[in-house]
């Protein structure tokens, strides 16, 4: 694609701050790890990701303990617009003149796999926390990228079988057009139709950029499908929700689907809009004593919007890879990227947000996974406090099968 003037002005200037704070030479001589967070600060998704993503890999920074061992550590943020050619602007002017180390987040499966291809051809890091797509443990494995908090598969699984057993055995899909979108149709329909259920039929949306779901909610009425699922996520998925009620989907008895919703989805829309809703989590702040614990910790620093799978996943994948440097040092840490990720394989991982867990030879990071439903108002006790636990699905077969993925790096 071609990058204009304005697009690499914006990755420079996302960079300039970095640069700025590194041009001494007692900042040079110490060689900071620097970790960049790639995210949605604008647009759909800005709650989801943004500054509360920041928040937490800076929490994990704290908790490493690195700046007392005299490492120093640096996080900066840009904002990849949803466009690949900003995104990937960004990442190379981050690897070229920035110093940048491990790009976190990326929560857009198109400019991940961008991404992917990036950190493979500059031996940096991935640790993607934010986009879905399979394909970053598929066919486009790379030993530079580990993908830490969910995917297509994770997801379509855990909603669509679950639902399909509760007696929810047809589905209307509205997904957004985007490599997400597309890729979450073909899983949710394989799980579905392994269940005995049946796709009736399905409709894609322009993204970014639709504020007005209608026509698609009627369509999704008309097909009378008991179950509505959003492939969508943020703003759209918001919107969707409140349109589909507008309608009075739920009131004739069709059940709405969030497949990628989060806790700060179901803050902007208020339990009685969301009552009922079920969704997929790896991590809910009031899950245990470990999650409540990492959330007192955090919410200081994001006082009005307490982090979802996401948000956390950043603060355990940066955690992870800050133990590691702290194994080898900073200098060794930033000669190659492959090198980091070979450890980070052979380290368990722990942490207050997911518990133990291990990443696999394709780079697919492992933990629990949770289905929860959204309560009624009645049965909330204070802000904040949406979910109820259904079902825990276990680490080990929580993912895609390792032989099921075709990822090069394994052995066959």
């Amino acid at each position: 694609m071609t990058i204009c003037r304005r697009q690499l002005l914006a990755a420079a200037a996302a960079a300039a701050p970095l640069l700025g704070a590194g041009t001494t030479a007692r900042a040079q001589a110490q060689q900071p790890i620097r970790l960049g967070v790639l995210g949605d600060f604008s647009g759909p998704y800005r709650h989801l990701s943004g500054p509360t993503n920041v928040a937490c890999v800076r929490q994990a920074v704290q908790d490493s303990g690195l700046i007392e061992r005299g490492i120093p550590v640096e996080v900066v943020q840009a904002d990849h617009q949803q466009k690949a050619d900003v995104g990937s602007a960004i990442v190379r002017e981050w690897f070229d003149r920035g110093g940048v180390d491990v790009v976190l987040e990326v929560n857009n499966s198109s400019i991940a796999l961008a991404v992917n291809g990036i950190v493979r051809e500059k031996d940096k890091i991935h640790l993607n926390t934010g986009a879905a797509t399979v394909e970053l443990t598929g066919r486009q494995c790379s030993p530079n990228t580990v993908h830490w908090t969910y995917d297509t598969w994770m997801l379509a699984r855990s909603s669509g079988v679950a639902t399909v057993r509760a007696g929810g055995n047809t589905f209307f899909t509205i997904a957004a057009d985007m490599a997400f979108g597309h890729q979450m149709e073909r899983d949710l329909a394989r799980f579905v139709q392994e269940e005995g259920g049946r796709i009736l039929g399905g409709v894609r949306h322009p993204f970014p950029g639709t504020a007005d779901f209608s026509s698609f909610i009627m369509q999704a009425q008309a097909s009378r499908a008991k179950v509505v699922a959003f492939l969508n996520a943020g703003a759209d998925f918001i919107t969707c929700v409140k349109q589909a009620n507008e309608f009075g989907l739920t009131r004739r008895g069709q059940k709405l689907l969030g497949i990628v919703g989060f806790v700060n989805d179901v803050h902007t829309l208020g339990l009685e809009t969301a009552q009922g809703l079920l969704l997929t989590e790896s991590f809910y702040w009031d899950l245990n004593e470990r999650t409540r614990a990492f959330t007192r910790r955090i919410l200081p620093r994001t006082p009005d919007n307490y982090p979802n799978q996401c948000q956390a996943g950043a603060y355990s994948a940066a955690l992870h890879y800050l133990k590691a440097v702290g194994q080898v040092g900073a200098a060794r840490a930033k000669e190659s990227g492959r090198e980091m990720v070979e450890l980070m394989k052979r380290m368990p991982t722990d942490d207050d947000v997911f518990g133990p867990g291990r990443i696999r030879e394709d780079g697919r990071k492992l933990h629990d996974v949770h289905l929860f439903e959204v309560k009624t108002p009645a049965e909330s006790r204070g802000p904040w406090d949406y979910f109820k636990l259904l079902r825990t699905t276990p680490a080990e077969e929580a993912f895609r099968p390792l032989n099921e993925g075709s990822c090069p790096l394994v052995a066959t």
